[in-house]
């Protein structure tokens, strides 16, 4: 009878940890419990940041980036229960540099066409402080391509594509990216759309194509660091750059106060470029379909 009791309570047990286990392997689930993460350890270090300048910032920053990391890892591992080849060591100086590449592309071909549009006019700044810019630029640019690329296409698009499937997750994520920046100094709804175009369905799309958060990260920080090193406001946010930028004409070529983002040049060549990604994605998944 002991026996009998001892069993029925130990495979009472035995169901308790299986709903448990399935509690947490829910997409929903640890996709919100690793973004908590990320975002506690990203407010812990920013107040030790924004109490530091130059070198000290910058390795606090690198400090931050390879806990979050960290974390993602440890999340998807115990709770998701799955691999992350998505962000392995292997071939990440490639898929960086790939994505560097890209995204200095992207925001360069953007910055010369509104230029020769008359929308801006770019002069040296004499004056300012070089290394401090470097610096400042490569910090904010890193903290916020990886801290967004983990939340946004890490946790938010697997969770959703998961339950979904690609093509809405790639819809809400783009979206949810845009909202994500309607707080930011400057932004309007025009705003708000621009980015779910031009950055979330670029960044998703290339997370499609390559199935590596290393590239996409290199893509947003090239973006970002550039648009700072340049002078022009990453988002609605103006630091000093390496040139004065007189902004001429109608905001929607020059993006106003919100800055590149907001213009219509960068929605049309990100276009041209996250459609080609879509297009390879849709055909490597088809033919990994008939194997």
């Amino acid at each position: 009878m002991r026996n009998r009791y001892v069993y029925n309570e130990k495979q009472q047990n035995g169901e308790n940890l299986s709903k448990w286990s399935s509690f947490w392997r829910y997409p929903i689930v640890w996709m919100i419990t690793g973004a908590i993460g990320i975002i506690l350890v990203d407010s812990l270090f920013r107040q030790l940041t924004d109490q530091t300048e130059g070198i000290t910032s910058l390795l606090l920053t690198l400090t931050k980036c390879f806990i979050v990391i960290m974390v993602y890892r440890l999340t998807m591992k115990y709770l998701a229960r799955r691999s992350t080849a998505e962000i392995s060591i292997q071939r990440a100086g490639i898929e960086t540099g790939m994505g560097l590449l890209t995204g200095a592309l992207f925001i360069v071909v953007s910055i010369l066409i509104i230029v020769a549009m008359g929308g801006y006019s770019l002069q040296w700044a004499s004056s300012v402080d070089t290394s401090a810019v470097l610096i400042m630029s490569i910090e904010a640019a890193l903290s916020a391509a990886i801290i967004e690329e983990l939340i946004f296409r890490g946790f938010m698009f697997q969770a959703i594509q998961n339950l979904v499937g690609a093509w809405p997750a790639l819809a809400v994520t783009s979206l949810f990216f845009g909202v994500a920046h309607i707080g930011n100094p400057g932004a309007t709804l025009w705003s708000a759309f621009a980015i779910s175009i031009e950055a979330g369905l670029l960044l998703g799309a290339a997370f499609l194509w390559r199935r590596n958060l290393w590239f996409v990260i290199g893509l947003h920080f090239a973006w970002n660091a550039i648009e700072d090193m340049v002078g022009i406001p990453v988002s609605g946010y103006l630091t000093a750059g390496l040139y004065n930028v007189k902004v001429n004409g109608s905001a929607l070529l020059t993006g106003g106060d919100f800055g590149l983002e907001a213009s219509i040049v960068p929605i049309i060549v990100s276009l041209l470029i996250s459609i080609p990604m879509l297009i390879y994605a849709t055909r490597k998944r088809a033919s990994l379909l008939k194997i």
